[in-house]
């Protein structure tokens, strides 16, 4: 926690608050620990009392402060109970909590917000909103507000398409996507350690035109997606090839956690898995050596 340039702690969430030197502060997890000789002001976002999960009519809105903590304990509450039952995709958000691979000190600090906007490749929250066409909130100086979706916002390597001063206030995810049928898959080269591969697959309703809709994360440096109408639902070579045509040899990650071949292989081979899964019915699937799901 080495902030020891830090002077303000300002509780607001007003972009017209924020000058150079400052930082939206929500969880603080990565902030405190990858510490700062830039940083002046915290700008503290927890200050404003945004409900951490609301249900409209439309879907989910999933505010930038809700912790890892209170959306895990969603889908037991009064307040999900009316959804659970049509909310099929809401399978998807355990296995993306536990894939922080984090104890619950950091559960109940860390927020989707800020995960998303810390642009990590193996950001869980990134990969769950982002795979149910989560449409990010923007809000920015001058009273300026924006939509783009969460698998846009993302472009790199803790890199996105924030600017200055712009905060982000929450992630709507829609009704149509978290009714959909889907498929998790993850690895990792360790059993505790970071996603390598993180991919998830769904199956839209058939009034949402029925589609398939593949997400790449943790393998690529930023969210890649593939779609595929109904009426064109993709073979085993057809998923390949669009594989390579989305994903060029340079977006695949390179670090510690997996080199770029490793992490292309098993995209392409769990791609295929969740493929299988979902068009013609669910795989006994093995885990690759050196390899954890």
């Amino acid at each position: 926690m080495d902030l020891s340039t830090v002077t303000d702690l300002v509780p607001t969430a007003d972009p017209a608050d924020w000058r150079e030197g400052d930082a939206w502060l929500a969880g603080g997890t990565v902030l405190f620990s990858y510490g700062s000789q830039t940083l002046r002001r915290l700008l503290d976002l927890t200050s404003a009392g945004w409900p951490a999960l609301t249900v409209p009519a439309d879907g989910l809105e999933i505010a930038a402060t809700c912790t890892v903590a209170e959306l895990y304990a969603f889908e037991d509450t009064a307040q999900a109970a009316p959804v659970r039952e049509r909310w099929t995709a809401l399978d998807l958000v355990r296995p993306c909590c536990d894939s922080f691979v984090a104890s619950f000190k950091i559960w109940n600090t860390s927020t989707v917000g800020g995960n998303v906007c810390t642009s990590l490749p193996a950001g869980p929250m990134t990969s769950l909103t982002a795979a149910l066409d989560g449409v990010a909130e923007v809000w920015g100086p001058g009273g300026s507000r924006r939509t783009q979706p969460v698998a846009e916002l993302v472009t790199g390597e803790m890199r996105n398409t924030l600017a200055p001063g712009e905060l982000l206030r929450a992630i709507h995810v829609p009704d149509h996507a978290l009714r959909a049928r889907t498929a998790f898959r993850r690895l990792s080269l360790s059993n505790l350690g970071r996603s390598g591969v993180l991919l998830i697959g769904r199956v839209d309703p058939g009034d949402a035109g029925g589609g398939l809709v593949l997400t790449v994360t943790a393998s690529t440096r930023r969210p890649v997606q593939l779609r595929f109408a109904a009426d064109a639902l993709p073979t085993a070579d057809d998923l390949a090839a669009a594989l390579d045509a989305a994903i060029p040899a340079d977006l695949y990650h390179d670090d510690i956690h997996g080199l770029p071949a490793w992490r292309r292989d098993m995209t392409y081979r769990l791609g295929e898995e969740i493929r299988s899964e979902l068009l013609t019915g669910p795989v006994d699937a093995t885990t690759p050596d050196g390899g954890t799901r």
